[in-house]
């Protein structure tokens, strides 16, 4: 009886269900751990993010409407909204004339969210409840991609990733503070105190280290080729990264600002998410139609999972 009750724990906890954003055939799947589909929500054209309600009930992509960055195109305008329990999406909401929807970060506190759009190069600030725009903020720089929450969400922080800048945008007033980083600019993470804002800089090798209490770039902490996308382990001791370039996950000790080791994939990967716990990381290769499942205590690959052809998975996340 008491082996019976372990083992029904054991299986209770891995039983839980990924969330793959299938940027080429615009859909949001369902999958087991064990790769295999169990639904899939249409979204709008070429989603790129995604991020989870307060209450992780519901679940909203950026529909950008291309498939990358540089591809030209005026793309999408809005944001889909899936209902995860009844698998569904459920509404849009609708972005007007502010096209390209990429970056997302969300305000528990609130419920607000904002988007960053790369046509014009703006942020957008979302109110969740009535689907409807409150404020729009000039960026003031160049290809507007990734953000990320301050402390408190007063400030958020948007990568530009053609002026290699990052905004500091206090949401209540409007001001912009321009930061130079590195060479393009994408994914950021806020440390765990808040203090801290670390930047990827795919084109330059490293991760911008910037102080939110000063905004402006502190330290720099040396990675492999192409940091695209990044992370922070739930006890904040170490930074996660997928090296798009090298073909390689990262990982850093961000106070002793120092790459600390690597784990190999057989392809590039596009984006990093960490488990709720901390214990893996889910990178997608979105040319090769796969996520690889990464065990960081023992650092190998758990498992790979196949999407259809075409699908070109990008941010993966678990959910219970």
């Amino acid at each position: 009886m008491r082996l019976s009750l372990l083992l029904l724990g054991c299986i209770a906890c891995h039983a839980a269900t990924l969330l793959i954003l299938e940027k080429g055939v615009s859909a949001l799947a369902f999958y087991s751990t064990n790769g295999q589909v169990i639904a899939t929500v249409p979204v709008g054209q070429h989603p790129h993010e995604l991020v989870f309600s307060a209450d992780r009930k519901l679940l909203y992509t950026s529909d950008n409407g291309t498939m990358r960055i540089e591809h030209p195109g005026q793309g999408g305008n809005s944001l889909s909204v899936i209902d995860l329990a009844s698998r569904r999406k459920i509404a849009d909401i609708p972005l007007g004339n502010f096209r390209r929807p990429h970056g997302m970060d969300l305000d528990p506190e609130t419920g607000h969210l904002v988007v960053t759009t790369e046509s014009p190069d703006q942020l957008i600030l979302v109110d969740t409840k009535s689907r409807g725009i409150i404020r729009t903020f000039e960026t003031k720089g160049k290809t507007s991609h990734m953000v990320t929450f301050g402390p408190g969400a007063k400030w958020a922080y948007v990568s530009n990733s053609t002026s290699n800048t990052i905004s500091a945008i206090r949401l209540k007033t409007g001001e912009v503070k321009i930061i130079p980083t590195a060479k393009r600019p994408e994914g950021s993470v806020l440390s765990k105190d808040g203090k801290e804002l670390y930047v990827c800089n795919r084109d330059e090798s490293m991760i911008s280290v910037i102080s939110t209490e000063s905004d402006s770039q502190v330290a720099i902490i040396r990675t492999g080729a192409g940091p695209v996308r990044i992370a922070l382990t739930p006890d904040g001791s170490r930074l996660i990264y997928a090296l798009m370039q090298d073909k390689k996950i990262g990982i850093a000790d961000p106070k002793a600002r120092k790459q600390l080791d690597y784990i190999l994939l057989p392809a590039s990967p596009v984006s990093l998410h960490l488990s709720p716990d901390g214990t893996r990381a889910f990178a997608s290769a979105e040319e090769q139609d796969t996520v690889y499942v990464v065990d960081l205590k023992s650092r190998h690959i758990e498992k790979e999972i196949k999407t259809p052809p075409g699908a070109g998975p990008d941010p993966v996340v678990e959910i219970p």
